[in-house]
């Protein structure tokens, strides 16, 4: 076991959330073991960004942008952080943070527990400038024009992140997934796109597992319009598979994790088929070994990002992930990552 790894395995004794802060905080302070040069065969690109790998961190970890360098090092290609919102707000009251050890899973209803936009612009400013960093914006709380939010926070952070996220897909934000409808996401994403940074960096939308194909494909269909860059499928689910065996299943919030994998899956091949390759898709939920990624990348999935698995699996994941992803890779003979998006036949899926 890495001292990574043990420490990961310290951490899931304590408290979840205050595991969750330590952990954090451990990152921002203590270096990182470097992660091994990646494999060539997994360099690729994602709406014009250049990744060393495909495998990236999920928003969720690093609220504030704190811990950027330390989770760098891990050797993720990517790193979002987030959800930001304009305002600081505390989030919900605790306990809110729920570790489903025996299920491998997570419950969450933080409610965009951060700092706010300005804290979260000033460590940006100071971010590492080889590492690619989203930024993940939510809207707050108590705000009635919750696209005025994210406009606001595409503003504040133009020129800081190399990409945006646009993320209407948590459940823990009254009112928040009324924006996956056609209507409110039109409106959304056209003041989305017309305060877009000079820059150019893309603007991904986050949507959530708990959508039927039909309303998956008018999400495509309404990013394509609007220039939306790649869809991120998906969040947390408020689905309660009767598997869950842990003693805090039925707390409310979003589930992700192990039970997550089916639903996830499920998104990910409607957003691919509506798609039909017009739209870069990154895949989440479940990932949380290499044959995990290559499915997700083989069902139609240009990069993919985890969280939940760290919890269980430590650290030293990320490593494991990329090392099976280019051996995948290889023996059935791609010789890139892109080769191999949406190559997985009917039958296999």
């Amino acid at each position: 076991m890495s001292l990574g790894d043990l420490g990961a395995w310290a951490l899931r004794r304590l408290d979840p959330e205050a595991a969750h802060r330590l952990a954090v905080r451990g990152l921002s302070i203590l270096p990182a073991p470097v992660a091994p040069a990646d494999d060539p065969i997994l360099h690729t690109r994602l709406a014009g960004l250049d990744l060393a790998n495909p495998v990236g961190l999920a928003a969720g970890l690093d609220k504030d942008g704190e811990a950027i360098g330390g989770l760098a090092r891990l050797g993720f290609g990517f790193v979002e952080c987030g959800s930001v919102t304009p305002r600081p707000q505390p989030g919900n009251p605790k306990p809110r943070l729920f570790r489903l050890s025996e299920d491998r899973a997570v419950i969450n209803r933080m409610g965009f527990n951060n700092a706010g936009l300005d804290a979260f612009a000033a460590r940006m400013d100071r971010r590492p400038r080889d590492v690619v960093v989203g930024a993940n914006l939510g809207a707050n709380k108590e705000t009635e024009d919750k696209a005025a939010d994210y406009v606001a926070g595409l503003r504040r952070l133009a020129g800081r992140a190399s990409y945006f996220t646009v993320n209407i897909s948590s459940p823990n934000t009254p009112g928040l997934r009324a924006l996956q409808g056609r209507g409110a996401l039109d409106d959304l994403l056209g003041r989305i796109h017309e305060a877009r940074p000079a820059d150019g960096a893309p603007v991904f939308l986050k949507i959530a597992p708990d959508l039927t194909a039909a309303e998956i494909a008018m999400i495509v269909e309404a990013a394509l319009a609007n220039r939306i860059d790649a869809l991120i499928v998906s969040n947390t689910t408020l689905d309660r598979p009767a598997s869950l065996r842990a003693p805090d299943r039925a707390e409310s919030g979003g589930l992700s994790g192990a039970p997550l994998k089916d639903r996830a899956e499920t998104a990910l091949i409607a957003a691919a088929e509506a798609a039909n390759g017009r739209l870069p898709l990154i895949g989440v939920g479940a990932i949380a070994s290499g044959a995990d990624a290559y499915r997700r990348i083989r069902l139609g999935a240009s990069a993919v990002q985890l969280y939940s698995a760290l919890i269980f699996e430590g650290p030293g994941l990320v490593s494991r992930i990329k090392r099976d992803l280019a051996r995948r890779l290889r023996a059935d003979g791609f010789f890139t990552v892109a080769d191999a998006v949406g190559t997985l036949p009917l039958t296999e899926r």
